[in-house]
């Protein structure tokens, strides 16, 4: 029997891909054919291998429109906002596949290894504009000072996504990294396009300044609980199900939080992960040595409590909204995930 979350997500899902196919045609110069091509291929429209989901899951969108609900609004007002958010993080992903070095992403080719690093630039720029232009469809039935401060809160949140995207990339050569400096980086990187999302719901929906902000931390708490998440997966969740293999984030020398709390309280960890890459002949060792120190423990924790504040955000919502209700049900869903 469909959940109350999965009834919603099939009413709101559909409708936000049809807001982004209108928002993208309707503004897209039809000169550029070649990145318009590109981006179609990369948004999962074209080029689908049977049974293959090639769209991503498109939890920020939903958290928009959950949020707008959650707060007493009309969800459809918070379409393009939704679009927006959706757009915003797919421009993300096609830069930091690029910087990554990523060849995959949804079970195909990425962009960049598909069609070469300069072009998968250019097309993330134009999915960044095109985020933009997509805001100024909420115009119509809002206010033109709500459509300002929506533009303020992507804007924000675009900024302090690409600052915590800086931080990794600077994670990855620093040697003194503490977990207190992985949770910086993490709130850019993915809390603030979650927190955004959230925030733009409850902007749109009419919830006021206070609803605002206590939906803008639950969505900063849920992306901080989805990133550990992400981590202790990248180790200890099964290849099959996160599409890769779990020797590569060890063999690829990411500092996830599990490696950053080991090198925290272990100085033989330390040295060893100090001297030199990891192989792939290594990895269960490594992994044993991680379970000894207790990092797996230590990262479900954190998982555990990063959900628990997100929630403690959204308890005095009305409990007998169903928005709210489907809320607490993706938050718990998300950090209980496999892949």
């Amino acid at each position: 029997m469909p959940s109350l979350l999965d009834e919603l997500s099939a009413e709101m899902l559909p409708a936000v891909e049809q807001e982004m196919h209108a928002a993208f045609e309707e503004g897209f110069p039809a000169q550029f054919g070649l990145m318009h091509s590109m981006l179609v291929y990369h948004m999962g429209w074209q080029d689908i291998p049977e049974g293959n989901a090639t769209k991503g899951k498109r939890i920020r969108p939903l958290i928009v429109l959950l949020s707008a609900m959650a707060v007493g609004g009309d969800w459809r007002l918070a379409l393009p906002a939704a679009a927006a958010v959706e757009f915003l993080h797919n421009f993300s992903l096609i830069h930091d596949d690029i910087e990554d070095k990523g060849d995959f992403r949804h079970g195909r080719l990425a962009l960049w290894k598909k069609e070469g690093v300069a072009q998968a630039i250019n097309a993330g720029d134009a999915l960044f504009t095109v985020a933009f232009l997509t805001l100024q469809r909420l115009a119509d039935p809002l206010s033109a000072q709500t459509v300002r401060e929506a533009y303020q809160v992507l804007g924000k949140a675009c900024l302090n996504l690409t600052g915590g995207q800086s931080l990794d990339l600077d994670f990855e050569v620093a040697k003194d990294i503490g977990v207190a400096d992985y949770c910086t980086m993490i709130e850019g990187k993915t809390g603030a396009l979650m927190s955004a999302a959230a925030e733009l719901g409850a902007l749109v929906g009419g919830g006021g300044t206070e609803k605002q902000s206590a939906l803008a931390q639950f969505g900063r708490y849920l992306g901080l609980a989805f990133q550990v998440q992400d981590d202790l997966l990248g180790i200890w969740g099964e290849a099959t199900a996160i599409g890769k293999s779990t020797e590569s984030d060890l063999v690829a020398g990411k500092k996830s939080l599990p490696v950053i709390y080991a090198l925290e309280q272990n100085e033989e960890f330390k040295r060893r992960w100090n001297s030199g890459p990891i192989h792939a002949e290594e990895v269960g060792k490594i992994v044993a040595d991680l379970d000894q120190i207790g990092a797996k423990d230590y990262t479900q924790q954190q998982t555990d409590m990063f959900t628990h504040k997100a929630l403690d955000y959204i308890l005095y919502l009305p409990s007998d909204n169903k928005a709210v209700l489907a809320l607490k049900s993706l938050a718990e869903s998300l950090t209980r995930r496999r892949a």
